[in-house]
């Protein structure tokens, strides 16, 4: 695959709230068209449409053959990835497919399988790499400030909604989980971006209030280097009150974010530094305004391919936040 020249082209596939987000955040991108967005929900695939003055299509399978197309996104939820991805990267089309890749480890590495025989580019939904004070975290974690990471904490969940034991989310067959494989997997990316892969899994399921089993609405997760670095992760669909926490310690000192903006507070990265005989003395940088992860991410998956390199975030650990995922289902099962 050469280097791409040229303005890139978008069909859209799904135009639920993740199409539209994406839909919204090429607008600002002289470089990129959308050309056309297709969804089983005709009325709200009509309305983004003449938004983004785009063409309407009836069907994704006309989508992916188009030839005025480079890049598809997929933003349907996971059941259709499979079959989305893999049509798009045999018509030789970029692939941005949300989260998670699939609906388990096989059908990920399918994916992935194709986009490199293919030589085509595949990124996951990963956009949370891409929000300000985590690419702040990294900055400072990629200067040494805190030096050597110790673990990682997280907290990440919300209430849910009225219904929500009826949502496409409380299927097995249409997500392949449940709250571990929905949040879960930005936290579990995150996780292994800055501590590299895990080679040991823990973790319970827990089924608490929603009436979903056996699917979970929690999962407590234990995640561990094959150096000894650990990864705590709470993901939770009883958060009453939308939380985002992601801490990291270092011998040196700590990284926190807090936040992701709108109903998780303000987005916040926080730097402090080991320091046994002296007050306690943080660096608070805060970020408002409106979410630009869409954006950055698109920037990013644009770039790598114009570039002829992978993108961060691709296809690769897409397939390695499933996998973790369903060990943490097999221990939580056998340990019943």
């Amino acid at each position: 695959m050469v280097k791409h020249s040229g303005k890139l082209r978008v069909g859209i596939i799904g135009t639920g709230l993740q199409g539209r987000r994406r839909a919204e955040a090429l607008r600002q991108f002289e470089d990129t068209k959308l050309i056309a967005v297709t969804s089983n929900l005709p009325a709200q695939a009509k309305h983004l449409a003449e938004d983004m003055k785009c063409e309407l299509m009836g069907d994704w399978e006309g989508l992916v053959v188009r030839q005025d197309i480079d890049v598809v996104f997929v933003c349907t939820p996971p059941d259709c990835h499979l079959p989305m991805c893999n049509a798009a990267l045999k018509n030789g089309k970029h692939v941005l497919c949300e989260k998670p890749l699939a609906c388990n480890p096989e059908e990920a590495e399918q994916i992935l399988a194709l986009a490199r025989r293919e030589g085509l580019k595949l990124k996951c939904g990963f956009n949370h790499r891409h929000h300000p004070a985590i690419k702040q975290a990294r900055e400072w974690f990629d200067r040494g400030l805190i030096g050597e990471p110790i673990f990682i904490r997280t907290e990440y969940g919300i209430g849910g909604r009225l219904g929500y034991e009826k949502d496409w989310r409380a299927h097995s067959e249409i997500g392949g989980g449940g709250q571990l494989m929905d949040q879960g997997m930005h936290v579990i990316d995150l996780s292994r971006w800055f501590l590299g892969d895990f080679t040991e899994v823990s973790g319970f399921l827990q089924t608490g209030y929603w009436d979903i089993a056996p699917l979970e609405d929690n999962a407590f997760c234990l995640l561990r280097t094959k150096t000894g670095q650990v990864a705590s992760i709470h993901v939770s669909w009883t958060q009453w009150k939308n939380l985002f926490r992601f801490e990291l310690y270092g011998k040196d000192g700590y990284i926190t974010v807090e936040g992701l903006g709108g109903s998780y507070g303000v987005e916040k990265a926080i730097l402090g530094k080991r320091a046994f005989f002296e007050p306690f003395k943080e660096e608070v940088f805060e970020f408002r305004g409106k979410d630009v992860s869409w954006e950055e991410e698109w920037r990013e998956f644009k770039n790598a391919i114009q570039e002829n390199r992978e993108p961060m975030g691709d296809g690769h650990d897409g397939v390695e936040a499933v996998k973790i995922a369903y060990l943490v289902y097999e221990v939580a099962r056998k340990s019943k």
